[in-house]
């Protein structure tokens, strides 16, 4: 009965996102349209579309995961996203949507290469695109291995099929309505999330015997010294830790599907209100990750897979029709990430690379020919090189974030930048993320996740044009 309940519930919500998808086919008229959606985001949409699109499958799956293995050493992961959002949306938000505007920018990759000349143009639109569609089928096929998860947990469906279904699934209605369909269903799928965690965490926390019941626990299960917040790390190690953990949200600062969402606000009252719903839709979902990661390690001790905890505690502590509800949510939050980067990825073939200006009077066909040929990638990276989502994400995020969100800070503080300082800035911050990733860990990644955003900063202030004041922010490159 749980199963069938499941599925009905799931077959519904699909078909809601098919609607939704189709009716936003008839708002998407042009490429502006199709990737921004006409600059006419209000603040609701923006602000939970953009917490949805970042939080993804990592969050409900891989936070909690995160807290149940690391205990409340956890906890300065969350903090750097919510503190990663705060900043994104206080001061990078206010400038890009106006620099942006003026401009007439449409892509990330058009606003790095601005003000070089034609030749590094060129070679910082490559640059970008080839690191933005590495980055991102790796990115998308965590999300799709997280929509397989769900599925071959729910129904018992082998995996390579079930990240498949998933796959095709999220494809066919961001396919039909652009950045209108990923912005309105991923505003739906953020309300679920939100939902998600809130009652799983209370309905936890209730089960746990409430804080008495928890302190016992600790005590009878010696869970006290694991459960440290710098994970065993002492003197500069635990600094390390802390600020490795916090770090984790630097990476929003570059994201190409973030940041467009900053760029398609329709106005600066809908950016004050979004401000507000973002940040604090950011704290309870990754403060109710973080809180249900620790109950589960009282609860449910000696699970092998941590990132199947919401699930199992999802199936022990609600009734079906609530539990189908938050599997719902689960995809929600895949889905809102792997349609807002399926975009991202088809804007670079099509409109940063030219693929679109070869086929006039066929823009949105081949925007689209593009997004699906992405997805097919993911889809067989998921199937053929099957990862833990959290460490594949964490792995896309900082190498995006380093490669482009310290050009991003600089231009818009107004700080004269040349296009070789730009793309060196991009290769620089990619590849030293890269290399960091590939060694062994510090405590709390600290080398990977700031190190490569700092080598990059270095390139730009090196390269920087020299004897040109700094001007306010969105001034044009001379």
């Amino acid at each position: 009965m749980h199963t069938q309940t499941v599925l009905i519930t799931l077959l519904l919500y699909k078909l809601l996102l098919l609607g939704i998808g189709l009716w936003a086919q008839r708002r998407t008229r042009s490429n502006s349209d199709f990737f921004l959606g006409g600059r006419n985001l209000g603040p609701v949409v923006a602000a939970i579309s953009y917490g949805a699109s970042s939080a993804s499958a990592w969050t409900l799956l891989g936070m909690s995961g995160a807290a149940y293995v690391m205990g409340p050493a956890a906890l300065w992961l969350a903090a750097g996203a919510v503190t990663g959002c705060a900043v994104a949306w206080l001061w990078i938000a206010p400038r890009l949507m106006v620099h942006s505007r003026e401009r007439n920018q449409l892509t990330l990759t058009e606003f790095l290469a601005e003000g070089a000349s034609p030749r590094r143009a060129r070679q910082i639109t490559l640059a970008a695109s080839a690191i933005i569609l590495f980055s991102f089928i790796f990115y998308i096929s965590s999300q799709f291995q997280g929509a397989g998860n769900t599925f071959a947990t729910t129904f018992a469906l082998p995996s390579a099929e079930s990240i498949a279904l998933g796959g095709l699934i999220i494809v066919a209605y961001t396919l039909l309505g652009g950045f209108w369909a990923a912005s309105l269903t991923d505003t739906l799928q953020g309300g679920l999330m939100l939902m998600a965690a809130i009652l799983l965490p209370a309905v936890a926390w209730h089960a746990a015997g409430g804080s008495e019941g928890i302190r016992l626990s600790l005590i009878i299960s010696d869970l006290s010294l694991a459960m440290q917040f710098t994970a065993g790390n002492f003197g500069l190690s635990a600094v390390g830790f802390v600020v490795g953990g916090l770090a984790v949200g630097v990476g929003a600062y570059g994201q190409p599907h973030l940041l467009n969402r900053f760029m398609a606000l329709r106005d600066a009252r809908a950016l004050r209100q979004a401000q507000v719903i973002s940040i604090v839709w950011f704290a309870l979902v990754f403060g109710g990750m973080f809180l249900l990661g620790l109950l589960g390690r009282i609860l449910l001790p000696g699970v092998s897979d941590p990132e199947s905890i919401f699930f199992l505690l999802t199936s022990e502590l609600l009734p079906p029709v609530l539990g189908a509800v938050l599997l719902a949510a689960v995809l929600s939050a895949i889905m809102s990430t792997a349609d807002s980067m399926l975009l991202v990825a088809a804007s670079c073939v099509s409109h940063d690379l030219g693929l679109a200006r070869r086929f006039p009077g066929h823009t949105l066909w081949i925007s689209r020919l593009a997004m699906l040929l992405v997805a097919l990638l993911a889809i067989a990276l998921a199937i053929g090189l099957p990862s833990s989502i959290f460490q594949r994400v964490l792995f896309a995020w900082v190498a995006i974030g380093s490669a482009f969100g310290p050009i991003l800070f600089l231009r818009l503080a107004g700080v004269p930048l040349t296009g070789e300082g730009v793309l060196t800035a991009i290769l620089t911050g990619f590849t030293s993320a890269v290399a960091l990733y590939l060694l062994p860990n510090t405590p709390g990644d600290i080398a990977e996740r700031v190190l490569p955003f700092t080598f990059a900063i270095c390139a730009l202030f090196t390269m920087r044009e020299r004897g040109v004041p700094v001007s306010v922010a969105g001034e044009q490159m001379r």
